[in-house]
């Protein structure tokens, strides 16, 4: 029997994040023929603390046997877990949210990132703002938010295409804290600006609340990343304008046959798929893939990894292809709008995939790093 070892998190605003990473990881294991096989789990709290990362990952590799790890972790906490794996000459998988830029990390011959690509999606982001006629712009974020360097992508490439960042509003963590008044004066200096926007969770409900309030009918340009586009969150969300535009990574209004399938299968298991099933769900292509690898060239990691290079498959979000520069997977894109429901609650609708999606994932991770830093450890939404 293969032992599947599995790091989940915890998080305060995505409650069942550890519950769907394994919900989808099983399904799809079933779904895809994967058989004979065992999960086994460690739990590694907000992914914060490095040596609980490392005591969790050491048992399933040493007490459990576990034949590969899959981790929703940040870089940093995969770079602290590279020597365990050498060691062990095992292969970690590391899931992310992709809010950090993709130069923190090295590329090792034991790990592979697999990502849900959110400073990508900033970086597209802006620059869908500055193709629609915006050449000044505001960062609206929060404490928790801005804390990752997807704060960077998304104003680098704004004045990358020729904008101008004129004003940063960073406002709190709670409730009582979290304010978009100064976003008025700043309107008044700025008319035609767009909003560049990073929020997750219910941050986004917080948000659109106050855009609402604040500017009611005036159809605020509000540009948003993949984690903005949870539609999990937004069902429930009052939609504030009409001229809210940004970059998905995901959703269920995505047409093809994975997609539907996935959906069906989740919801079949009593679950609501959301972008954790669906990185639990693709993170099964890539077991399925390595093990059979492993097995072929008789558990040599470096070359499962060069076998890796040509290997794609259909997800969800569609064709996934694995960039060998970086032992990186790719993902589709999708250029997205929200519109408001027949409630006037918030509903995504899908314009158009984002061509040439390596081309730009390049353009990224060659953006020079200039003093700009993140000290946080733990992945996105993991607090």
């Amino acid at each position: 029997m293969k032992k599947i070892g599995l790091l989940l998190p915890k998080s305060t605003y995505y409650s069942t994040i550890g519950f769907d990473l394994f919900e989808g990881l099983k399904s799809n294991l079933k779904k895809i023929g994967v058989e004979d096989f065992k999960i086994v789990t460690e739990n590694i709290g907000f992914g914060a603390d490095k040596q609980q990362c490392y005591r969790s990952a050491e048992k399933l590799l040493l007490d459990e046997n576990a034949d590969l790890v899959i981790a929703y972790i940040g870089h940093r906490m995969a770079e602290l877990l590279r020597p365990l794996f050498l060691a062990t000459n095992k292969i970690l998988i590391v899931l992310d949210a992709g809010a950090n830029m993709p130069q923190e990390w090295s590329v090792c011959p034991n790990i592979i990132y697999h990502s849900l690509h959110n400073s990508l999606g900033a970086y597209l982001s802006s620059k869908l703002a500055v193709r629609k006629g915006y050449k000044t712009g505001g960062m609206i974020t929060g404490y928790y938010d801005g804390g990752y360097l997807q704060t960077y992508s998304l104003s680098k490439s704004f004045e990358n295409e020729g904008g101008k960042i004129c004003f940063n509003h960073a406002t709190g963590y709670k409730e009582d804290d979290f304010t978009m008044e100064p976003l008025t004066g700043y309107l008044d200096s700025y008319p035609d600006s767009a909003f560049l926007s990073l929020f997750s969770g219910d941050y986004v409900q917080w948000y659109f609340q106050k855009i609402k309030d604040l500017f009611n009918e005036t159809n605020i340009p509000i540009f948003l990343t993949p984690f903005g586009f949870e539609e999990t969150m937004l069902k429930n969300v009052i939609c504030p304008s009409n001229n809210i535009h940004g970059i998905a990574a995901w959703s269920k209004n995505i047409k093809n046959p994975e997609n539907k399938s996935f959906i069906e299968e989740i919801e079949s298991a009593g679950k609501i798929p959301n972008i954790f099933t669906l990185l639990g769900w693709e993170s099964a292509e890539l077991v399925k893939e390595i093990l059979s690898l492993l097995e072929t060239n008789t558990n040599n990691v470096s070359k499962v990894i060069n076998g890796l290079n040509e290997f794609q498959f259909k997800s969800p979000r569609g064709l996934i292809t694995f960039y060998s520069k970086y032992n990186q997977t790719i993902a589709p894109l999708y250029e997205a709008s929200i519109l408001p429901d027949d409630n006037g609650n918030c509903s995504v609708k899908i314009n158009s995939i984002i061509e040439n999606t390596n081309q730009h994932f390049d353009d990224l991770y060659n953006q020079e790093l200039e003093g700009v830093t993140s000290a946080w450890y733990n992945s996105y939404v993991c607090i």
